[in-house]
């Protein structure tokens, strides 16, 4: 094992116990029911602790510069938590957002509190479709009399949208889709929950009625900036899909080695094992593909388009699979409320469709092959 593998391991195995301790399934059944839908003081500790908001954060803003490799270790064990916390939002969404966009003085202005864990953020993006295309974008942005910028229209979907202090929303001026600051607490915007599939990742539907913004980047640069983030965003995602499978599979391996029938574990079945040896090739299918386009990003490789779309298909292929497998596994307690696994599903199939679901991701790769 190389220097660098063992760092990883012991990352890993920091962010595990941390979260072991602090998102056991009680806390997160607590949390799915309570607003705001995340702890705070428990997301203090990981900032004060693990310096988790940072980790991928360059250094001149406040972050400790470590690459996607880091953070797919940390995201893997997250998805395996069910962590419900404005990290995703936050961290991989706002933050990429504002990275991608060049623009240093919203750079300066909003990173460093990201990385001190004091500012939340969240990116507005999606309509009512649900597309996270950019072509697609209604919402309006006009210059104002001050030299600003007012927003109008509304986002559905917005991930941690109704906790965020910081919404970087996309709006369209004359000259295309750009990227705009709102501060979550702006005069005419409001926010409302909305129920979803899985309710351990809180999303919102904002509405802007005259919302003083702040452009970021240039005008009319919402389009590049978007396919930047979603590279990004698309394999930090399959590194949540790949813990979320991993800890599917260890869920039935666990109980088949456990619970008997006709006085033999049921992981002496043949049917039993070949689902758990499915899943087993699901996962460490998964594994490999996320692991693999984070190692590109962080080399900044011309290869890591393709490879994030990639890792996004087969991880949430990936995770599908073994959450219903699990199901499948535990039998009739598998099906109930009472039982973790049906949040696994739920999570697996929200993920599946965040960035446009099957159709749109497949379609994304046939087109960062130049297909």
């Amino acid at each position: 094992m190389t220097a660098e593998e063992s760092e990883l391991r012991e990352l890993g195995a920091s962010v595990r116990q941390f979260l072991q301790a602090k998102s056991p399934e009680e806390a997160v059944r607590k949390l799915m029911d309570s607003e705001p839908r995340f702890d705070p003081a428990v997301w203090a500790q990981a900032t004060d602790q693990l310096r988790l908001p940072g980790l991928a954060l360059p250094e001149e803003y406040g972050g400790d510069g470590f690459s996607m490799v880091e953070l797919g270790v940390v995201l893997e064990e997250m998805g395996r938590a069910l962590w419900c916390a404005p990290f995703f939002a936050t961290v991989v969404l706002a933050a990429q957002a504002l990275l991608a966009s060049g623009d240093r003085e919203a750079c300066a202005r909003h990173l460093p509190g990201i990385a001190a864990g004091r500012t939340t953020a969240a990116l507005a993006m999606a309509e009512d479709s649900g597309s996270w295309d950019p072509a697609l974008v209604s919402v309006r942005a006009a210059p104002d009399t001050d030299g600003g910028w007012t927003v109008r229209g509304s986002k559905c979907f917005v991930i941690d949208g109704m906790t965020a202090d910081l919404i970087l929303v996309v709006a369209r001026t004359v000259a295309g889709p750009t990227l705009f600051a709102v501060e979550g607490e702006a005069t005419g915007l409001a926010a409302e929950p909305m129920e979803t599939l899985d309710a351990t990742r809180a999303m919102a539907r904002l509405t802007f009625d005259a919302v003083p913004a702040t452009r970021v980047g240039a005008d009319g640069a919402g389009g590049r900036i978007m396919a930047k983030v979603l590279d990004i965003a698309s394999v930090a995602l399959a590194a949540e899909q790949a813990g979320g499978a991993r800890r599917c599979l260890e869920m039935s391996a666990d109980y088949a080695r456990t619970r008997h029938q006709f006085g033999r574990p049921i992981g002496s079945f043949q049917a039993v094992k070949h689902k758990c040896a499915d899943m087993l090739v699901q996962v460490e299918l998964a594994e490999a593909a996320s692991r693999e386009a984070a190692r590109l990003a962080a080399e900044d490789s011309a290869d890591f388009p393709v490879a994030a779309a990639v890792a996004h298909a087969c991880c949430s292929r990936a995770y599908m699979f073994a959450a219903m497998e699990n199901i499948q596994v535990h039998g009739g307690i598998g099906f109930t409320w009472e039982h973790p696994a049906h949040l696994y599903f739920r999570r697996a199939k929200s993920a599946q469709l965040l960035f446009g679901g099957p159709a749109v991701y497949h379609e994304r790769l046939l087109d960062r092959l130049g297909i």
